[in-house]
């Protein structure tokens, strides 16, 4: 039996050492390993929430040995960021498991002479937390950024900007938010099935499901569920997953049968598929992507769905001239740094700067900029971004309508589980709306 902490390592050191996206790091790993179902989903919170903590469990080697945790030898970082994310975070393994499996990592990975140094570590840990002297909890921090940066591992960059827009109270909501691990939502196929056969099916596989408010093919799956392929109804196309975020955007969009809608960063698909059903698979659906192994997932993912209307455009959309002035609707569903999703994305917290959310913002305007000309005089053009980031969207959006008189928000014509702003956007905060992250806007041709 293959041991699921030293797997965690393997994966951790992926990405420390070589700079890995941990869903890659960890997928490679898993490849390489026989698992029970039990034992990879240990590994996946002991990856994920080690990397989601990075900071805060720094803080906490910073505070207990002599040498700063950027001091130490970058294995052993990992190997005692495995041992303190269990102590702190897991109340399911017992304090001296996490101590011994800990110990035993080290002396297997080239650390036998430092054994006692982990050891002393997580014991010194343990006995501070027994007696309320939690490093974390106890620290007179020198700002509400600080705080809340080291309390919940995130940089104080990304504070500093939420508590400028939802001030410190909610700010500190929506980082609890993005630590927690992430549910699942279903899109029910409406062209195969309908929403209360979906929940017989899973209610007889024992799984618990929640409709959500004013989202008619929402499904949120309740506690753990094995592997998705093996739910009811994948193989048959019944469902997909899509957050329910992602599901409203194509609402706000409206396609209708035989339309002619251009999805313009379309891969990997999910709403794609899902104006091709609320299309009703009639019509012509241009699904345009740069990247051909994610376009690939869509068609994969449109076969798995039987949808016919979907034709697949290979190529950056701003060198799509034969679109122009040819679309009833538009998605721009932009590239973005993905900020109102780090539940999801572990590391992604820490890729980003502010220069590089500047860059992004550029791209999101040359792509929004572009798109418009494929739309027809009356027709309309949904922009949308998984980023709660000011500078990719409420930026971009008056940027164009500044630069376009032709063109006009016009107001969500479906009833939205938020209420619009004033200016007629849509912006969704997690920790308020249970459910992802985003921005959307529909904006009218005249």
């Amino acid at each position: 039996m293959q041991n699921p902490r030293q797997i965690a390592f393997l994966a951790l050191r992926e990405v420390h050492r070589r700079g890995a996206f941990a869903d890659a790091a960890l997928d490679r790993t898993f490849r390489n390993s026989q698992l029970t179902d039990l034992d990879r989903r240990l590994v996946t919170e002991l990856v994920y929430g080690s990397v989601r903590r990075m900071r805060s469990i720094d803080f906490i080697i910073d505070k207990l040995a002599t040498k700063k945790s950027s001091q130490q030898p970058p294995d052993l970082r990992t190997i005692l960021h495995l041992g303190l994310y269990q102590l702190q975070y897991l109340n399911n393994i017992p304090p001296s498991a996490a101590v011994n499996t800990t110990v035993q990592l080290a002396k297997e990975n080239g650390f036998a002479g430092l054994s006692s140094f982990v050891n002393g570590l997580l014991r010194q840990y343990i006995r501070l937390t027994e007696t309320d002297l939690n490093p974390l909890t106890i620290t007179n921090y020198k700002s509400s950024v600080e705080r809340l940066g080291i309390l919940h591992s995130f940089p104080d960059w990304l504070v500093e900007l939420w508590i400028e827009q939802i001030g410190e109270t909610e700010t500190e909501q929506l980082c609890e938010w993005f630590n927690q691990s992430p549910t699942i939502h279903l899109r029910i196929n409406p062209l195969k099935t309908s929403i209360a056969q979906i929940e017989t099916a899973f209610q007889a596989h024992n799984i618990s499901t929640s409709r959500i408010p004013n989202l008619p093919q929402a499904l949120r799956l309740n506690g753990s569920t094995g592997a998705i392929q093996n739910l009811p109804g994948y193989s048959e196309g019944w469902w997909t997953i899509q957050d329910s975020s992602a599901q409203l955007v194509t609402h706000l969009l409206d396609p209708q049968p035989g339309e002619i809608i251009i999805d313009a960063c379309a891969a990997p698909g999910g709403k794609t598929t899902h104006s091709a059903e609320l299309m009703q698979d009639t019509g012509t659906i241009y699904a345009c992507d740069k990247t051909a192994s994610r376009l690939k997932k869509l068609t994969e993912n449109a076969d798995r769905l039987q949808m016919k209307s979907i034709k697949i455009h290979t190529g950056d959309s701003r060198h799509f001239p034969e679109f122009i002035n040819l679309a009833d609707r538009v998605l721009l569903d932009a590239p973005c740094s993905g900020l109102g999703t780090l539940h999801r994305r572990a590391d992604a917290r820490w890729r980003h700067t502010p220069e590089n959310i500047q860059q992004q913002s550029q791209l999101q305007s040359e792509l929004l900029a572009n798109a418009a000309t494929f739309v027809k005089s009356g027709g309309v053009l949904v922009y949308a971004t998984c980023t709660i980031h000011p500078l990719e969207n409420e930026q971009v959006v008056r940027s164009f309508l500044d630069s376009n008189p032709d063109w006009q928000i016009e107001a969500p014509t479906i009833d939205l589980p938020v209420q619009p702003s004033p200016e007629g956007w849509v912006k969704l905060w997690p920790h308020k709306h249970i459910m992802d992250g985003f921005f959307m806007v529909r904006l009218k041709r005249n």
